[in-house]
């Protein structure tokens, strides 16, 4: 099989060459929107992928969202389409928790296919951050939790049902501005700027 391949580097542009692809993946385009402070950034790209790696869902902690869109197919150079709509949803009424640096206790509302809600231990600096929001079915299947993990080093948990994932054993902190906190927000804004751009570009071997 060959496939178009084009994987955006930084500054969300790529250099499209062609790829031959083992016989048993598919050709995939896919687009991924980052939004976080109101500014949207958007990033697309082209290659090979195993069929369990071809998804397209949302994951929402609050301060920032990733939405991803792909699509597959099985001729010679047939991803070579213009990346479907891959627009931040509306809202669909659901309510998960949601962190503020260590404030978990604050209700983010989840947007049109986000039917779970999403935890996340994310490891940097030698510092355990949490962050949690909502998430697609897709995002929450066994093959993408797992890919997410590896992605952000930590562990990755999804349930259902409004504020599934609340701390309910853990009594409410009171939201402050201290610089671990910001550093905390930073880090989650990290994993989920590191989201937008792993999954379309470095899907996991199997």
């Amino acid at each position: 099989l060959e496939c178009y391949e084009c994987i955006p580097g930084p500054s969300g542009s790529c250099n499209e060459t062609t790829k031959e692809c083992p016989s048993n993946t598919q050709c995939v385009y896919n687009g991924s929107s980052l939004v976080s402070g109101g500014s949207e950034f958007k990033f697309m790209g082209r290659t090979c992928v195993t069929p369990d790696q071809c998804f397209s869902g949302s994951v929402n902690f609050g301060f920032a969202q990733v939405v991803i869109n792909s699509k597959c197919c099985t001729s010679d150079l047939c991803n070579s389409q213009d990346v479907p709509d891959w627009s931040i949803p509306s809202p669909n009424g659901k309510k998960c928790s949601q962190c503020d640096g260590n404030d978990c206790t604050k209700t983010l509302t989840c947007n049109r296919n986000e039917d779970y809600c999403i935890s996340a231990a994310v490891n940097a600096g030698g510092e355990t951050t949490k962050v949690k929001g909502c998430a697609s079915k897709m995002i929450c299947s066994n093959t993408q939790t797992a890919q997410l993990s590896g992605i952000i080093g930590g562990e990755v948990s999804c349930c259902q049902g409004d504020l599934c994932n609340s701390d309910t054993t853990t009594a409410s902190q009171p939201s402050s501005t201290t610089s671990l906190d910001k550093q905390k927000k930073m880090d989650g804004l990290n994993l989920v700027s590191d989201l937008s751009t792993s999954i379309p570009r470095y899907p996991l071997s199997a």
